[in-house]
């Protein structure tokens, strides 16, 4: 099993750059809406902005605790994918439809111009976030709790080990994933996954602008 460095390890295939993400590393920001807080685990911006904010922003990755029901921050131009992966009974509320996500591990997509308020049918949840800006980047999120293979397109990929740690196979090369960390794969080339143990999330981001 690879023990992974945060560079491009010289001896892995041109096609493909791993970094673990450490989660004494992630960093802290505010909901847009200042009613929390995330958990910024990975992002990308646009090239040359002089600073990093929600108008840059080409994608985040991020989690996030939510404890008490409220109403969702407004972020037009922006798609989400959210997922929980801590706790349960999360209803989300739009007008005339609601994106039920009760289960854990289920994944939701929105757009940020909705005006969503969030329902807590059983305390408080944690849940994952994958967002990009509409145009520049496609975007999925999944669960990875069984062991099997599938394809991974060139882009971004980040496995997020949730709960406990996880290993998987890229290729045919091991990787374990400590939890709370995330590791993030660069492609330039299409390649497969599978899980090997353990539990992980997988955000996967391709941009097209």
């Amino acid at each position: 099993m690879r023990d992974i460095s945060p560079s491009c390890d010289p001896g892995r295939p041109r096609n493909m750059k791993t970094t673990l993400l450490k989660s004494e590393d992630y960093t802290r920001s505010p909901w847009k809406n200042g009613g929390g807080i995330f958990t910024d685990i990975a992002d990308a911006h646009r090239a040359g902005s002089p600073t990093k904010d929600w108008d840059s922003l080409l994608w985040r990755f991020a989690s996030t605790p939510i404890v008490a029901p409220g109403p969702f921050s407004y972020m037009p131009g922006i798609d989400r994918l959210q997922m929980v992966v801590g706790g349960r009974g999360l209803v989300l509320k739009a007008p005339g439809r609601e994106f039920d996500e009760r289960e854990p591990f289920t994944t939701v997509r929105f757009t940020g111009e909705l005006e969503i308020v969030t329902e807590l049918e059983a305390g408080p949840v944690e849940v994952v976030n994958l967002m990009a800006r509409r145009g520049a980047a496609e975007i999925e999120l999944l669960a990875l709790r069984e062991p099997g293979d599938r394809p991974l397109s060139a882009g971004t990929h980040l496995v997020y080990a949730v709960s406990g740690n996880c290993s998987i196979r890229l290729n045919s090369e091991e990787f374990a994933v400590p939890h709370g960390s995330t590791l993030k794969v660069e492609l330039t080339e299409p390649s497969r996954l599978a899980l090997v143990s353990g539990l992980g999330v997988l955000g996967s981001i391709q941009l097209v602008g």
